[in-house]
């Protein structure tokens, strides 16, 4: 983008990034036919989620629950309120304390006890929030496809049109998966409550609401034997599930911001000022690279900053000011 380099040059810098991604998209689809996958989206991202590893983290909330239940277990003398069994009642405690629902049915009665759930709480917080948010978000995504199957089920839609659907809106499954699951639990967890622990429909409901949002007045808990084992998977599966529904109505808040935010820089009118500031090379022309570059900084998705670095890179590199990079500049600048 220097001023020695030729509009022609300029223009022609996206058309040819364009056909060297359609050749590399091409060449990936042909693998995939090679190898008998049945036509994943040619452009869908290899992510860190696709390596992510169930084992690991089922490895590693064994190990925490294990740990924390042969602690409490040891100390369950020291640990006073409505108990059942040695073992249930301490693995029970550690789910209470991990997502931080605290009723206050169990609670650490000497110096040691207390410390040990101060420093299981703080571990419970931090497994909760990089690896389990992680772990479900992960398993969402495996499941945005029968979402989108389920709302498409009426018409005739494609594999490919699916796989299309689902990575361009990929925020709006994952909210209505996680909402959809979400009213499951509370429903299972309310009439669970009902039948099991006999507590009125009301009562049921509001120990529900406290118990995911981690509130836990403790005025209403899981006090029998069946009740805690039911509690161990359901108050770990329903906490970290309405955190993920308000992360994604989140995202899905900004995502729809962001939009109208590109719908409204792509669709005004340009003007001169416009261009002044588009010309990032000052030589009264603004390439196609250079608006590019200059729409993008307007709809927030670089910065100035971001660019300044780029160019100091490119300056570097562009061992003989040329305004390109050939493989000779590349020698000269690794041989410097």
């Amino acid at each position: 983008m220097m001023a020695s380099v030729s509009d022609d040059a300029k223009e022609s810098l996206l058309p040819d990034t364009k056909a060297r991604s359609h050749l590399n998209e091409k060449n990936a689809l042909q693998r995939r036919r090679q190898n008998g996958v049945e036509s994943p989206l040619p452009h869908e991202p290899i992510s860190v989620k696709q390596q992510f590893s169930i084992k690991h983290v089922v490895f590693l909330l064994a190990a925490y629950l294990g740990g924390g239940t042969l602690c409490f277990f040891l100390i369950r003398n020291q640990i006073k309120g409505q108990k059942t069994n040695g073992i249930l009642d301490a693995i029970y405690f550690c789910v209470v304390t991990m997502t931080t629902v605290g009723y206050g049915d169990l609670v650490p009665d000497s110096k040691l006890a207390k410390l040990l759930a101060c420093i299981y709480v703080f571990t419970g917080m931090a497994l909760v929030g990089l690896i389990l948010s992680q772990a479900a978000d992960y398993m969402v995504e495996k499941q945005e496809i029968l979402v989108v199957r389920a709302i498409s089920m009426s018409g005739k839609v494609s594999p490919n049109e699916i796989l299309k659907e689902v990575e361009t809106h990929k925020v709006k499954y994952k909210f209505i998966m996680v909402g959809v699951l979400l009213l499951v639990l509370i429903v299972v967890g309310t009439v669970f409550l009902f039948l099991v622990e006999e507590l009125n429909f009301m009562d049921a409901f509001y120990c529900v609401c406290s118990t995911i949002t981690t509130l836990g007045y403790g005025d209403q808990s899981f006090s029998t034997a069946g009740g805690r084992i039911f509690a161990i998977f359901w108050m770990l599966g329903s906490t970290i599930c309405l955190a993920q529904f308000f992360l994604y109505l989140a995202e899905l808040y900004t995502e729809r911001r962001q939009i109208s935010m590109v719908n409204w820089v792509l669709s005004r009118e340009l003007t001169f000022s416009d261009l002044e500031a588009a010309d990032l090379d000052r030589d009264k022309v603004v390439s196609a690279a250079e608006f590019v570059i200059y729409k993008l900084k307007e709809m927030g998705k670089i910065s100035s900053e971001d660019v300044s670095v780029v160019m100091e890179t490119f300056k570097r590199l562009d061992a003989d000011q040329s305004g390109t990079l050939t493989k000779s500049d590349l020698m000269l600048s690794q041989s410097s």
